[in-house]
């Protein structure tokens, strides 16, 4: 697939995570220092570096690689990466800096998540050295072409390491996880959907709505996501995701008091975004299902996690 051009000197590169087509992606500015937004996991390189290639970029020629957190689907490839990138140094929140440098608890949480498809996911996992990975604070900038400086903003919710990104010359933010998953897969039904990822360990429906609060006070004219795409909605987008978050929190509220676990937390948000979705048509056998499994599985994970520390 080659890169989906957007406006503003933007490229989306596609890195087929998880085997599936415009699962998580990368992002490329292209500017007199080279960006590139998100890694995805390790498997996702190989198509990172034909979609830089098919652009005529040479990898030599990136200057920054940002992740907007260290979740493996996100930035696991970072390290592979810049093995192939000798003059790119890679930003990252506070919080990530030391993961990235020893990403032992990072595998370590993911192995726990994923168990025996550990290795088809995210293998291998390369150390970064400390002097290639640059911090970022909350509020800080950086300006990469004459007429673009990115912000950065700290917003967790998803996760306590987790980087916005707002770029001046699109007026966009790339929003990484905070503020939910673009389901495009409905498009064959004339919509796409958003949901709150609430996935372990550091969930926290109240940061999530005050990160996305911040978000609207952006007015930002796009959101580019992590999992996958854009959106020219933002207020549409984030309202759905809000909406969403405390029928997420009350169905694990339910089956947790009902002491049906992990596992009923996760059939019971699978129950309640398939009758959502049936009333627009999408049917028990639609693809979308298919990754809806996963991500589920892992929001009830984060869901439970979460109540666990709250009670």
């Amino acid at each position: 697939m080659k890169p989906e051009p957007l406006d503003n000197r933007i490229y989306l590169i596609d890195g087929f995570d998880l085997g599936l087509a415009r699962r998580t992606g990368t992002y490329v500015l292209e500017e007199e220092h080279l960006t590139l937004i998100e890694t995805g996991p390790s498997p996702s390189i190989p198509h990172v570096l034909e979609g830089l290639k098919q652009l005529n970029i040479r990898a030599e020629d990136i200057r920054y690689i940002i992740v907007t957190h260290i979740h493996l689907d996100h930035a696991g490839g970072a390290g592979l990466l810049l093995r192939e990138c000798p003059n790119a140094e890679i930003i990252v929140h506070p919080k990530g800096k030391r993961h990235l440098h020893d990403p032992s608890r990072l595998i370590a949480g993911a192995k726990a998540v994923y168990s025996e498809q550990f290795e088809k996911l995210f293998d291998p996992i390369v150390p970064i050295p400390e002097h290639r990975i640059v911090i970022k604070q909350d509020g800080e900038t950086l300006k990469i072409g004459n007429d673009r400086t990115l912000v950065f903003y700290d917003t967790p919710g998803h996760a306590n390491h987790h980087l916005a990104i707002y770029d001046s010359l699109s007026n966009g933010l790339f929003t990484g996880d905070t503020a939910g998953i673009r389901y495009h897969q409905t498009l064959d039904h004339g919509f796409t959907f958003y949901l709150p990822t609430t996935s372990p360990n550091q969930f926290n429906p109240q940061a999530m709505k005050t990160s996305i609060q911040r978000f609207r006070e952006t007015k930002a004219d796009v959101i580019y996501f992590g999992h996958y795409g854009v959106s020219e909605s933002p207020a549409a987008a984030f309202d759905e995701v809000e909406s969403w978050l405390p029928v997420f929190i009350e169905a694990g509220e339910i089956a947790m008091k009902e002491g049906e676990g992990r596992r009923g937390i996760e059939r019971r948000l699978y129950d309640l975004v398939s009758a959502h979705l049936l009333t627009k048509g999408i049917q028990a056998d639609h693809k979308v299902f298919e990754i809806l499994r996963l991500d589920l599985s892992v929001c009830a994970m984060g869901i439970a996690d979460y109540l666990n520390r709250r009670d």
